[in-house]
C-alpha cells in the first residue's frame, strides 16, 4: 500500500492506494465523476485529466504518480477556467457528454500550452485536440471553441 496525498482541482486529496491502482480509480472512488473510463487504454481521451497542467490519460496513470501534485479534472478546470467553459457552451460544443470532460481538459490544456501561439490554424487545433474521440456528429464546434479559447476565430 501507498499513501497518496496530492491536491485534486485545489482540495487535499490523501488515500491508500495499491501500488497497481491507477488515477481514474482514485479519482471515481473520491467522487470526481467527470473522468469517464472510455477505452481503458488511453486512446479516447474521456479520463483525460491535467497533472501539473499537463493532459495525462488517467485510466492508465499510476495514481502513485500524482503524489505531491496537482491534478485537474473538468470539474475544477470549469470553474479556474470560466472563459473556456463559456465558450464552449457559446459554440454549443456539448453534444452527448460521454467526451464533453475529456474535451474540455484538452481545450484548457491547449490554453495554458506553452507552444499554443503556434496552433495558428484549423489543421494544428485539430492535430493537438486528436487524442479525444467524440461517438456523435463531429468535431466543429469544439473546433471553434478551441480556436475560439486561442484567439483565431
Amino acid at each position: 500500500m501507498f499513501h497518496l496525498q496530492t491536491n485534486v482541482d485545489g482540495q487535499e486529496l490523501e488515500a491508500d492506494v495499491d501500488a497497481q491502482s491507477l488515477l481514474l480509480e482514485v479519482l471515481r472512488g473520491a467522487g470526481h465523476i467527470a473522468p469517464k473510463e472510455g477505452c481503458g487504454i488511453g486512446v479516447c481521451g474521456a479520463c483525460t485529466v491535467l497533472v501539473d497542467d499537463v493532459p495525462v490519460s488517467s485510466c492508465i496513470y499510476p495514481a502513485v504518480l500524482a503524489s505531491d501534485r496537482e491534478v485537474w479534472t473538468a470539474e475544477g478546470l470549469s470553474s479556474r477556467f470560466p472563459d473556456v467553459r463559456d465558450r464552449v457552451l457559446q459554440e454549443q460544443a456539448l453534444q452527448c457528454g460521454a467526451c464533453t470532460p475529456g474535451q474540455f481538459t484538452a481545450i484548457c490544456a491547449l490554453a495554458l500550452s506553452p507552444d499554443k501561439d503556434s496552433l495558428d490554424s484549423e489543421e494544428k487545433v485539430r492535430d493537438y485536440m486528436s487524442g479525444n474521440l467524440c461517438r456523435c456528429t463531429g468535431y466543429e464546434a469544439l473546433i471553434r471553441a478551441a480556436q475560439g479559447v486561442l484567439g483565431h476565430e
